[in-house]
């Protein structure tokens, strides 16, 4: 080990330790500039990363502001919060989502849906007149309902197929189509002329 007789072994000694102080991770030597306030140094580099809770801003800290009813992220992105389940950002607050009669909060905690039974109409939830041989249809989209097989939907009801003579109901459901061989003409189904 070092000497402590000699000048130069001396300075020799210092330089050394000195060098193995700044090597060393968690070591304030290892930064390059100052290192700020609610910081700490990196594991593994040269610099700096802010603490939990904290995010870099012109050279510093700063202390992430959270407001009521969120909760921090620690993440190194986006705003460092997110706002509890049932509420949503709205600037830089979470208010509580506003859920009408006949809805409730979907898995996803930030928007409502309808109960079933019921279409959003602008932020209410209208109640869906199934008429006679019509079904309630699982869909966002108006009328949210459906006509049964062998009806067809005609503005607000459900009108039987007239199906002819030599036909049957199409895949749909909601027409009808003729029996082979037999050809469409004038809203009947005949058989086709042989050459």
């Amino acid at each position: 080990m070092c000497q402590l007789r000699q000048t130069r072994t001396r300075s020799l000694c210092a330089l050394i330790f000195l060098a193995f102080v700044a090597s060393s991770p968690g070591s304030a030597f290892a930064q390059q500039g100052i290192m700020p306030e609610n910081a700490t140094v990196k594991n593994y580099g040269d610099g700096w990363n802010c603490n939990s809770g904290y995010r870099e801003n012109n050279d510093t800290c700063e202390a992430i502001i959270i407001p009521a009813n969120a909760y921090a992220t620690n993440k190194s992105y986006g705003r460092g919060w997110e706002c509890h389940h049932g509420f949503e950002k709205t600037d830089k607050s979470c208010n509580q989502i506003k859920i009408p009669e006949n809805a409730y909060l979907d898995y996803s905690g930030d928007r409502w849906q309808c109960n079933r039974g019921y279409l959003k109409v602008d932020n209410t939830c209208v109640f869906i007149k199934v008429p006679a041989n019509g079904f309630l249809k699982d869909s966002s989209y108006a009328p949210g309902w459906a006509c049964e097989r062998g009806y067809q939907q005609k503005k607000n009801i459900c009108v039987a197929l007239n199906v002819p003579e030599n036909a049957h109901i199409s895949y749909s459901g909601h027409a009808w189509e003729c029996n082979q061989p037999y050809n469409l003409k004038k809203n009947q189904c005949i058989l086709p002329i042989k050459k």
